[in-house]
């Protein structure tokens, strides 16, 4: 426990656990305080996703950044899965759709982004493992076209039933569930020296124990968990106190707070000189949240929401996701990244976010 003591202590930001304990008592206490529980919660996730990172980066380094990414992605979409699940629970389709591809666009734009601008502004010039990189990009894609098919053939067919597109939903579920597998299989065993990650010459600082990490990381991910609950129950009452439409919360807010644990792995790889992390727990999180979180919602929506959910969505979330693919395909082709890099990419971040603001298009 030593070494995660000395983090507290040294670390201002972890200072902020104290929120941890305030939340819970404050939605005992006034659960109708939806505003002041809403920023309560976030306050309490940022630290959280603090001690995520810095017991993830400890599993990492021996595992490597290729497993220590998967895992990062894995325990981080708890998150954006818990409140999927709790908006699925209430028939709130509308949310869970925006959050779903919000994530996506965030993870792909936003947090590869800043990791590349943040890594940049220390490191001039980065180098990664662009098969990797290129591997995860295609599994977006893949992705991508399982969104926009019942979208096209609902648009194109007026005549299309909503049986027809829920049975093409939870076919398409499966094939996406069995591409995921074949994708870990592939790059985690059959093809695992081609994912290495590439050599840096910086340290760190010594990572933690590995007992200490795996506890750290149980714990916390529990944690973070029943966070997420008192977000969710305060989210929507809070965002309509702060003038927030329901498709900017979910696209926008609530894919920032879900992946606030994998962002400061990825942010702090990135100032490690350890890209190949953050890429992978940017790409690979958008990626699992694509190929996984997604079709297990629409599955499980058969069991614990009040009507079967599918797979049409609302025409520009498609093109949001369809161009947040084809940008990071681009951007990552070379293996290399500089300061700037990492600004084209949250630019056209901003222009989806200042869209939703503005204009936040019709949800289906």
């Amino acid at each position: 426990m030593n070494p995660l003591l000395k983090e507290i202590r040294h670390s201002p930001m972890l200072w902020l656990l104290a929120f941890v304990p305030v939340v819970f008592v404050a939605a005992r206490l006034r659960p109708e305080a939806h505003t002041w529980l809403f920023v309560l919660s976030v306050l309490a996730i940022v630290p959280l996703a603090a001690l995520l990172s810095h017991a993830t980066e400890s599993v990492a380094a021996k595992t490597g950044d290729a497993a220590g990414g998967l895992l990062n992605a894995t325990l981080g979409n708890l998150t954006e899965l818990v409140i999927a699940l709790a908006a699925l629970r209430a028939g709130e389709y509308t949310l869970v759709k925006a959050s779903i591809a919000g994530a996506i666009v965030t993870n792909t734009l936003f947090m590869l982004g800043a990791s590349f601008l943040l890594g940049g502004l220390k490191h001039r010039v980065q180098e990664y493992n662009r098969i990797s990189a290129r591997f995860q990009a295609g599994l977006l894609f893949l992705a991508t076209i399982a969104l926009l098919v019942p979208s096209m053939v609902a648009g194109a067919d007026s005549g299309a039933q909503a049986v027809f597109v829920q049975q093409l939903s939870v076919g398409l579920a499966v094939l996406l569930i069995v591409g995921y597998g074949l994708g870990l299989l592939f790059s985690l065993k059959t093809h695992r020296a081609e994912f290495a990650g590439a050599r840096h010459d910086e340290e760190g600082e010594a990572p933690w124990p590995i007992g200490l990490a795996l506890a750290t990381l149980a714990g916390v991910t529990v944690l973070v968990a029943l966070v997420s609950e008192v977000f969710v129950e305060s989210v929507q009452k809070a965002a309509e106190a702060f003038g927030m439409t329901q498709a900017f919360v979910g696209f926008i807010v609530v894919a920032l707070v879900g992946g606030a644990a994998e962002m400061a792995s990825a942010f702090s790889g990135a100032r490690k000189n350890r890209l190949d992390l953050s890429v992978g727990i940017a790409l690979g999180s958008a990626s699992q949240i694509a190929l996984f979180v997604a079709p297990v919602l629409v599955l499980l929506s058969y069991v614990i929401g009040p009507t079967p959910m599918d797979l049409q969505f609302w025409p520009g979330a498609v093109v949001m996701v369809l161009i947040a693919t084809f940008t990071a395909a681009f951007i990552t082709v070379g293996g290399r990244s500089a300061w700037f890099v990492g600004v084209l990419l949250l630019m056209v971040y901003l222009i989806f976010a200042m869209t939703l603001y503005l204009l936040p298009p019709r949800v289906q």
